[in-house]
């Protein structure tokens, strides 16, 4: 089933970080999140210190940025830990910045699945 990115980063993960704010900052760092495509968008996700809270747009201080189609998209919300290597070999999950903190981020859906 296709998820609603949109509704993922604009209802749900901001829920989920409220609710399991403690588990959040546990992840750590700052991510910028930037969806191509239909249906996608920009986000930064701040599991800092001063978070966690998520926010749309891309202000351009994050530790690491991710960036892929709302396709791939698709594929690494199936299955974030299996998905996610195989997107980053096959050149589609692009990375810059903190590769340690992108490690985390099948963590940070997990929340949601919580």
């Amino acid at each position: 089933m296709a998820v609603d990115i949109q509704k993922l980063f604009n209802e749900e993960l901001p829920a989920a970080l409220v609710k399991h704010s403690d588990a959040a900052k546990q992840i750590g760092g700052k991510y910028q999140i930037n969806v191509t495509g239909e249906g996608g968008g920009e986000w930064l996700i701040d599991l800092s210190d001063s978070g966690p809270k998520l926010s749309s747009g891309n202000p351009g201080n994050a530790d690491v940025t991710i960036s892929l189609s709302s396709e791939d998209f698709q594929k690494l919300h199936e299955n974030p830990q299996a998905n996610s290597m195989q997107l980053f070999f096959a050149g589609k999950l692009k990375v810059t910045g903190n590769q340690m903190l992108a490690m985390k981020l099948p963590k940070l859906f997990q929340l949601n699945a919580g």
